[in-house]
């Protein structure tokens, strides 16, 4: 399994979500974490990944080890603007 690390704008960002949402993409970065399994595509323009949980989007990159989350949130038209 490889470790999770949020930023602090992801932890924020995650705190913010309504409980529910929280849960799901909680559930949804520890699955991908444990097994690699999930809806992950890699971003065209930059570094990083994508990883699609219902509605909602987790930036991140990852290493062998790690998975580092940039951002968590809607998809909207600034999702992947944001740094």
């Amino acid at each position: 399994m490889k470790m999770i690390i949020l930023t602090l704008s992801a932890a924020k960002d995650l705190d913010g979500l309504p409980r529910d949402a929280r849960e799901q993409v909680e559930s949804g970065i520890n699955r991908y974490a444990m097994t690699g399994q999930g809806d992950v595509k890699a971003l065209q323009g930059r570094d990083g990944y994508r990883l699609r949980i219902g509605s909602y989007r987790v930036i991140f990159d990852e290493d062998a080890s790690t998975i580092l989350a940039i951002y968590i949130g809607r998809r909207a038209t600034t999702t992947y603007k944001r740094s």
